[in-house]
């Protein structure tokens, strides 16, 4: 199992820019892919981005394509997602989970997920 540590969140202004990070443990020796979720108040968790174990292959929800980039450094078992150009509606807890799928948009196929970081932007 993986355990995931989500960083970076906070309070930005429409237009601006924010960088969460996911520290893995654990077993790391493990190939896997990574994905970033959100859910905002009231609302269902939704899929934002996924990246393959090699960082090969990107997949992002079609709300976010153009703005995010979700990366990966494997030597320091971190995942990251720059999001730029944040819109209010992107306001969220922000998630990254462990999985076999990079582009699966379910959330019952990741195994290992993070504890979520706060992200909230004012208009």
């Amino acid at each position: 199992q993986v355990q995931l540590v989500e960083s970076g969140g906070g309070l930005v202004q429409a237009g601006g820019s924010l960088r969460l990070s996911c520290a893995a443990s654990g077993r790391t020796d493990s190939t896997y892919a990574m994905a970033w979720f959100r859910q905002a108040p009231g609302k269902e968790r939704e899929y934002v981005a996924g990246i393959t174990w090699t960082g090969l292959w990107t997949y992002y929800a079609d709300s976010v394509k153009g703005r995010f980039t979700i990366s990966r450094d494997n030597a320091k078992n971190t995942v990251y997602l720059q999001m730029n150009s944040l819109k209010p509606e992107d306001t969220a807890v922000y998630y990254c989970a462990a999985g076999v799928y990079y582009n699966s948009v379910r959330s019952d196929n990741y195994k290992s997920w993070g504890q979520g970081t706060q992200v909230t932007v004012s208009s």
